[in-house]
């Protein structure tokens, strides 16, 4: 069992923005049925890409979801995304900062990569760029030169992260990470730390991002990390799947409120689950593949479990980061075939849910982690979709065709990032947390 001294931290609210859903309920029914967010890309013309297809929010009313028209003209599209979660998180814990303890809740978000929008890159070219294309100040003092001033503060990476402290008056500790694809999965993993080391209370603890921009969509195709299934977007995402060929990108946003165990209680609060353990490693192996063998994910897993003082025996669902690239997913099957060699082939249910809901970058650890809370909630592992011929490097027991139910004492959530950044968190049931 975990150790007495550690402080025990309830996840008391989820609030989610997703490709297949702009709520929780909406994302989580839509996951238990293998429903897929991806499609043509509609946001913009995608068509001279190698890549022509996405998982996009959508019907998302930015004016709804965040009313206060002046925050508003500071948000991008992902910051749109991450006030709503958030809004929707508080809101379903059923708490929020007031003036008397605003300074006991902290922040914690992982930021997506994309600091400037293309929009606002292709003003600089038509404006301020020579006959040759290269950059010449002079063209910003053009009297017709349409920049916005106000977009400097808007592409800070650390724009998001104040946005929330003021929309939700939080004035406790606030951190904003960056660590790529695992960025959610341990903005998560420090709200825990920041909790146990008492400087707040409750936190707010997510991520967020949209990548799905003419820069973000180049960058990655340059890379052959997306699929070219373009024809069929539905199925492009095939986790563990021998003919995976690259993720399909997604946007969005996830929040999880997180209390003192002891203080939720007493409040009465709905407890989805204990956020138990936090374990970080980096592979330094390649920038954008994990080690074949799986080492530098196999340290984070056992970091989490050693955290939660969970057993390997206690596992009964993973969130694996599956992201449908064949180095990806051959390595993460090793680590979880060296982590828990007796019981990954047929006893602890996995499933990527990128496989629905795409690849959400900066966000994708945050969702995931909501989604294992729910999984423990409704004792039901959704479905690894669009599995169809076997891997043998890849033989874990992948949930596929249904989702599949069964009581879930603890669940682990992986995120793997470029740059060799791995996350893992654990959750632990409530019913097996001690009284």
């Amino acid at each position: 069992m975990a150790s007495k001294e550690k402080r025990r931290i309830a996840v008391t609210g989820i609030g989610m923005v997703t490709p297949v859903g702009n709520t929780t309920e909406e994302t989580w029914d839509a996951l238990r049925a293998g429903k897929s967010g991806a499609d043509q890309i509609a946001s913009f013309d995608a068509s001279g890409f190698s890549t022509m297809i996405g998982a996009e929010v959508k019907g998302f009313d930015r004016e709804a979801a965040v009313p206060d028209k002046k925050l508003l003209k500071f948000a991008s599209r992902s910051h749109a995304f991450a006030l709503a979660a958030a809004a929707e998180a508080l809101a379903d814990a059923g708490i929020a900062p007031t003036e008397e303890d605003s300074h006991r809740w902290g922040l914690t978000v992982g930021a997506g990569m994309m600091s400037v929008a293309y929009d606002d890159l292709k003003v600089i070219h038509d404006y301020a760029t020579d006959e040759n294309g290269y950059f010449d100040a002079d063209g910003i003092l053009n009297p017709d030169f349409p920049g916005n001033p106000v977009n400097f503060c808007r592409w800070q990476s650390n724009a998001g992260l104040g946005l929330l402290t003021k929309q939700f008056g939080i004035r406790g500790y606030a951190t904003s990470v960056h660590t790529a694809c695992a960025s959610g999965g341990q903005a998560i993993g420090s709200a825990l730390k920041a909790m146990r080391r008492g400087q707040c209370d409750r936190m707010l603890a997510g991520g967020f991002d949209s990548m799905l921009n003419p820069i973000g969509i180049s960058g990655f195709c340059l890379l052959g990390a997306l699929s070219t299934d373009n024809d069929n977007p539905a199925g492009a995402s095939r986790p563990f799947d021998k003919t995976r060929n690259g993720f399909v990108l997604g946007e969005g946003a996830g929040f999880l409120v997180l209390e003192d165990w002891d203080k939720a209680r007493e409040r009465g609060a709905n407890i989805y689950a204990e956020l138990a353990g936090d374990g970080n490693s980096l592979s330094c192996y390649r920038i954008t593949d994990s080690p074949p063998d799986g080492n530098g994910p196999i340290q984070a897993i056992h970091q989490a479990l050693g955290d939660a003082g969970v057993s390997v025996e206690e596992i009964d669902y993973i969130n694996a980061h599956g992201t449908s690239t064949q180095m990806n997913d051959r390595s993460e099957c090793a680590a979880m075939k060296a982590v828990f060699p007796d019981r990954i082939h047929d006893e602890i249910r996995v499933s990527s849910t990128k496989s629905s809901m795409g690849h959400l970058i900066a966000a994708a650890g945050a969702v995931e982690a909501a989604v294992c809370c729910l999984a423990i909630r409704d004792s039901m592992a959704p479905i690894n979709a669009n599995y169809g011929e076997p891997d043998p490097d890849c033989d874990v027991n992948l949930v596929v065709g249904e989702a599949k139910p069964g009581r879930i004492r603890a669940a682990l959530s992986n995120s793997l990032g470029f740059g060799g950044s791995n996350s893992s968190l654990v959750f632990r049931n409530p019913e097996e947390v001690p009284a």
